[in-house]
């Protein structure tokens, strides 16, 4: 049985992500905020995270190692939006969505690295938020501004292709766009659910693709 580790299991694509694995035969180890989760499986442990706190980050760690379990797949799913959309950056909610978004994600990352298998994938959640080429163009629910988020993506993208290099030929890395999804963060007037969005996040997350690629649908994504 293969093992894969999602960050943020508690809704939204993160949910959606973990009961898709666990369909597909998975072991899921999962995180979220609070360490609840609002289902079971024979197949699931969960534990507590929280990306804005070095403690917390380094306690899920060696709560994960204690498994003794390597890991196939991590998908580095948690993420938050802070923006309200503001003509100006706040830069209160540019520090919380760092934390998280960016400084958080590495920081669990590079902890939980020794654990990740050789031959193994880890994934990001990105979003075509952080696509330079797009901004200003990206679809109707990130046209607007929201600087904190766009700077954290995009940001995240630099760390996965860093990341993909350091790790070249024995761990693949990729950033995956999931879509406009309807989560809390999306809303309800989204056009993807997360089940459709986990489906194409888990056919990637288990192929064979070029390390260091943002990707939606199966497809490479612009930068």
């Amino acid at each position: 049985m293969k093992n894969v580790l999602i960050t943020g299991i508690s809704r939204g694509i993160g949910k959606a992500l973990a009961q898709k694995f666990l369909a597909e035969g998975y072991f899921v180890i999962g995180t979220s905020t609070s360490g609840k989760i609002d289902f079971t499986h024979e197949n699931l442990v969960a534990y507590k995270l929280d990306l804005s706190s070095s403690k917390s980050i380094t306690e899920c760690v060696t709560e994960i190692g204690k498994l003794g379990k390597q890991i196939d797949i991590l998908m580095n799913n948690a993420g938050a939006l802070f923006d309200d959309d503001e003509t100006v950056i706040v830069i209160e909610k540019l520090r919380k969505t760092l934390e998280v978004n960016l400084i958080g994600t590495i920081d669990f990352t590079e902890q939980i690295l020794p654990f990740v298998s050789k031959g193994g994938h880890i994934v990001y959640t990105s979003s075509s938020a952080g696509s330079i080429s797009r901004t200003g163009h990206d679809g109707a629910h990130f046209e607007g501004y929201y600087p904190a988020y766009k700077i954290s993506k995009a940001a995240l993208n630099m760390y996965m292709r860093t990341l993909a290099l350091r790790l070249k030929d024995t761990i693949s890395v990729s950033a995956v766009h999931p879509g406009w999804v309807k989560t809390d963060m999306g809303g309800e007037d989204a056009d993807i659910s997360p089940e459709e969005a986990a489906g194409y996040i888990y056919d990637l997350a288990i192929s064979k693709v070029e390390s260091g690629n943002f990707w939606f649908k199966g497809e490479k994504f612009d930068w």
